[in-house]
């Protein structure tokens, strides 16, 4: 019988792979240059857990299961309870602010579609601590950091930006109440995704005044944050969260990412535990779903029973944007780098001793080297080299009587005879300078 992988699972081939490493490590390398510390948790977690931040209604949507002894557990779906988990259990002792990332295996029960699949690599950036909107401002430049670096420009993407603390002070002086925001959240989260016609029928099951379901459309529809000054009479803490979010915008501005960035009042994030900025990162042409998104969630690590202390962070996966930058001809681009330093050749099965030998001391001298293990023409052997993207050749033949290699740079074609003795004697660790 031959067994198909799991629906919404990936088999990573050498060539996926590399693709996968390929995006891991870069953000690993930005993290860490916007200093970030790396830190991950167990695979799976109390069921509990995930039912305190997203309600019972995540068990539907995540994978859970018992235990030998009866315990409720569950695939992780995300890592941010694992973090205020973590957090709360070193408070005392971890230096402020805590600047931490992960990159997790993630799991969720989901019916698999483009850029959502059951299990899934993310992204995540937290800082925790810091009060100040600067720290959204960071969180927000360091995806850019990374995606700019990735090759995508402010044609590709944008970042879209809102206020949640903005949001329900509008909402309130609208008159809704604070019991009905959560609920409305889910609502106003959908509104870009649905009919202008069925949305306002989703909204009107929530607000059945008509008044307010006008001020609530014309509030939805403010195009920039001066606009929302025209809609409503501001409280003072909806001007506080105004002012807030114009300094963000400023502070992107002066960090050089403000051409990815708008702000756009849709921008809702349906999960109750958000308490500030929010913002998600879409393609330009908004045919993928969300990249990435975040934002700030001040009462998580106080819901699960630790101190009242501000936090804000991102996700990004990586299903929707390697589907992004394989579409943009990037992964393509960035993965055409030789994986080989040198690939040893030899024309005659004589000399595959040498080509060992020779293949053994660059190893050891910190090189990637590879040969042919069967004994095949000289141009086959080019042609592996080739498709192993090998910087350069090292040809073994008679010249070796006379201790002499052949050198080919495989980009230019360029051979040089060289001396192998002083070839060897001058190859240093790759991370020696």
């Amino acid at each position: 019988m031959k067994i198909q992988p799991v629906k919404g699972t990936r088999d990573f081939y050498p060539q996926d792979m590399a693709v996968r490493n390929w995006l891991i490590d870069g953000f690993k390398r930005v993290s860490i240059r916007n200093g970030f510390e790396e830190y991950d948790g167990p695979i799976f977690e109390y069921l509990k857990m995930f039912q305190i931040k997203s309600g019972d209604e995540i068990v539907e949507q995540l994978f859970s299961f018992e235990d030998r002894g009866g315990r409720k557990l569950a695939l992780r779906p995300e890592i941010t309870p694992t973090l205020a988990r973590m957090v709360n259990q070193k408070i005392n002792s971890l230096p402020r602010p805590i600047k931490w990332f992960s990159v997790p295996r993630l799991f969720r029960a989901e019916r698999p579609q483009k850029g959502r699949l059951r299990e899934f690599f993310q992204w995540n950036i937290d800082i925790i601590g810091i009060n100040d909107v600067l720290a959204d401002a960071e969180t927000i430049f360091c995806a850019l950091d990374y995606l700019k670096e990735a090759g995508l420009t402010p044609d590709d993407i944008v970042v879209k930006i809102s206020s949640r603390k903005m949001l329900a002070e509008l909402l309130k002086s609208i008159g809704i109440g604070k019991k009905q925001l959560d609920s409305l959240y889910v609502v106003l989260d959908k509104r870009s995704k649905l009919p202008d016609d069925t949305f306002e029928e989703m909204l009107a099951d929530k607000v059945v005044d008509k008044e307010k379901r006008t001020k609530i459309l014309e509030l939805m529809n403010a195009n920039s944050i001066e606009q929302i000054n025209d809609c409503l009479e501001l409280s003072k803490e909806a001007e506080e969260s105004v002012t807030e979010l114009s300094r963000l915008f400023e502070l992107l501005d002066v960090m050089g990412v403000a051409d990815f960035c708008i702000f756009d009042i849709g921008i809702v994030r349906g999960l109750a535990y958000y308490s500030g900025i929010v913002y998600e990162i879409y393609d330009k042409a908004s045919e993928l779903r969300a990249i990435g998104g975040g934002g700030r969630y001040d009462n998580l690590l106080k819901l699960f029973g630790g101190p009242d202390i501000p936090a804000t962070g991102f996700g990004i996966g990586d299903c929707v944007l390697g589907i992004l930058l394989e579409e943009k001809g990037l992964l393509q681009k960035q993965l055409s780098t030789p994986l080989q330093n040198y690939f040893i050749a030899f024309t005659d099965q004589q000399y595959i001793q040498k080509a060992i030998e020779i293949t053994t001391k660059l190893r050891l001298a910190k090189f990637a080297a590879n040969f042919s293990y069967k004994p095949v023409g000289l141009s086959k052997q080019l042609k592996q080299a080739s498709e192993q993207k090998a910087k350069k050749c090292i040809i073994i033949g008679s010249e070796v009587e006379n201790n002499q290699l052949v050198v080919k740079d495989m980009a230019s074609g360029e051979q040089q005879l060289v001396n192998a003795d002083e070839f060897l004697s001058q190859l240093k660790p790759k991370n020696e300078k």
